[in-house]
C-alpha cells in the first residue's frame, strides 16, 4: 500500500500505473523511427517539380528516367516501365504499420498509426514531360486504397428486431472497387505525405 497526494494505492493500482509508464519511457529513450515526420518536414515541394534544369537532351531525359525510377524501386515493385511514354506505374503494396518498422512508407504518424490496424494499400504513378522553360517536370501521385472487409458471420448486429416486418431491400451503391482474388479494395484518396517524400528524393537529380 502507498499514499501519495492524500490517495492510497494498492498494489495492484501501483503495478498497473507501472506498465502505464512503460509505452512513455520506451518512447523517450528509443531512437525516432525512420519515417519520423520531423526528418522530412519544411517546405513543401511543388507537384510536379521541376528537375534537370536547362535545354533537355536525350541524356538528361534519361537520366531523369533512371532517377525516378530508382526512388520507386526502392518502396514498390514496378510495372514494365516505358521511357518513351514518360510515365511510370507501380504494383499495388500493402501499406506498412508500425509493426513492419523496418519497411519505409509513409512518413506521417497518423497514417502509419492508420496502416498498422487497418489494411491499406498504395499505388504510385508518375509523368514526367518537358517543362515549357526546360528541365523536366515530374509529377507524383499516390493512391490509397482500403480494402472492403466483410463483416464476420459471427457478429451480433445485423439481423432487425421484426422479424415479422419484410425485408426491406436497399440499394448499395459501389464506387470504382477494384477486386484482386477474394479482396475488395476502395480508393480512399491520395497519399500527399508520401508523395512529398518521394519528390524530396527525386529533386536531388541533376
Amino acid at each position: 500500500m502507498g499514499t501519495r497526494w492524500g490517495v492510497t494505492f494498492g498494489p495492484r493500482t501501483a503495478a498497473i500505473m507501472g506498465w502505464a509508464l512503460v509505452p512513455v519511457l520506451a518512447g523517450c529513450l528509443s531512437a525516432p523511427p525512420v519515417d519520423n515526420p520531423a526528418l522530412v518536414r519544411g517546405e513543401p515541394i511543388e507537384n510536379p517539380v521541376l528537375v534537370s534544369p536547362g535545354q533537355p537532351t536525350a541524356a538528361s531525359y534519361r537520366e531523369v528516367f533512371e532517377k525516378v525510377v530508382d526512388v520507386l524501386d526502392d518502396y514498390f515493385d514496378l510495372l514494365p516501365p516505358n521511357p518513351y511514354d514518360g510515365r511510370i506505374t507501380t504494383k499495388p503494396r500493402i501499406a506498412p504499420g508500425y509493426e513492419q518498422f523496418w519497411k519505409a512508407g509513409n512518413p506521417d504518424h497518423r497514417q502509419r498509426l492508420f496502416a498498422t490496424f487497418q489494411s491499406l494499400r498504395q499505388t504510385a504513378t508518375v509523368e514526367i514531360r518537358a517543362g515549357e522553360r526546360g528541365g523536366y517536370l515530374v509529377y507524383v501521385v499516390v493512391e490509397r486504397e482500403l480494402e472492403d472487409v466483410p463483416r464476420p458471420t459471427s457478429a451480433g448486429a445485423g439481423p432487425a428486431v421484426f422479424q415479422e416486418l419484410p425485408t426491406v431491400e436497399r440499394q448499395v451503391e459501389v464506387v470504382s472497387p477494384e477486386t484482386t482474388g477474394d479482396r475488395v479494395w476502395f480508393k480512399v484518396g491520395r497519399d500527399y505525405a508520401f508523395e512529398q517524400q518521394i519528390l524530396r528524393r527525386i529533386r536531388q537529380c541533376k
